[in-house]
């Protein structure tokens, strides 16, 4: 994962034209932030989904995505739309991050909100619309006829997605978050879920928490894949190993190395070097 801020794109290019070249690293991410939430308030962001077009167009193998698409910022038939483009663009390599967007932390990731002129829902209205909108995006990816939506927070008549994605019957979706009320929608659409790391013993435990809601509506747990953000770090050497061992141990299956900006010539191999090996 490699968030754009605070660096420009010839690097981000540079740092995916590695990692296309070395087939332990199956995916690449950017996030989906419109100022920084790191470091210098005032330095670059480069728009999320425009940059992982223009990123699609560039490599041949990476699967790629956005960790994960805020649902506060774009209308979801939009959001379709803009999507279904980047898997044609990328010959069907899309994978679908989409969460309810920006987290109460950092206190910077609310400050985009209305330098944007963009509303900013209380949360529980906001995973509803984040419901609404999984259900929008995956009609419009699947169905072959126009159809009328009228929820609670979207309304759409006459919607119809053409071209239809290249992945069918639809790019896989990565919804991200850990209260009940994000992981029952998870459980209802997700075909992975997320979480960022840090504490292991909870993230543990919010899995187990998904396995319930996904029984108590009759779906299989394991149809969900478990992922999760671990910091790349080099110091100490063992680091990143012992953390993603510990992590695949726990039922992680898909380990997603968040690197820090500037991305140095090389990290990539680097990173490569550090992970050969894992189980």
């Amino acid at each position: 994962m490699t968030p754009q801020q605070q660096v420009g794109y010839a690097d981000l290019l540079r740092v995916w034209h590695e990692a296309d070249e070395i087939p332990q690293i199956e995916h690449a991410w950017l996030f989906d932030h419109l100022m920084p939430i790191g470091g210098d308030p005032s330095g670059p962001v480069l728009e999320g989904w425009t940059l992982l077009a223009a990123l699609a167009a560039q490599t041949q193998r990476l699967r790629l995505g956005l960790l994960v698409t805020a649902n506060r910022m774009r209308p979801p038939a939009v959001l379709a739309k803009i999507a279904t483009t980047v898997d044609v663009v990328s010959a069907g390599r899309l994978e679908f991050g989409i969460g309810v967007g920006s987290r109460p932390q950092p206190p910077e990731a609310r400050r985009e909100y209305p330098a944007h002129g963009l509303p900013f829902d209380d949360f529980a209205p906001a995973v509803v619309s984040l419901d609404e909108a999984c259900t929008i995006i995956r009609r419009l990816w699947t169905e072959p006829e126009p159809f009328d939506f009228h929820g609670r927070h979207h309304q759409l008549t006459g919607a119809f997605g053409s071209p239809k994605p290249v992945q069918r019957p639809q790019p896989p979706i990565t919804i991200a978050g850990r209260s009940d009320a994000t992981l029952r929608v998870v459980a209802r659409h997700a075909d992975v879920w997320n979480i960022p790391g840090g504490d292991l013993n909870d993230c543990v435990e919010r899995s187990s928490r998904l396995d319930q809601l996904c029984t108590e509506i009759g779906r299989d747990p394991a149809a969900i894949t478990r992922s999760i953000v671990l910091p790349f770090s080099l110091h100490p050497p063992t680091a990143t190993r012992d953390s993603s061992d510990a992590a695949l141990n726990s039922g992680f299956t898909r380990i997603m190395l968040g690197l820090g900006s500037p991305y140095s010539k090389g990290i990539i191999q680097q990173l490569a070097d550090t992970i050969s090996g894992i189980a």
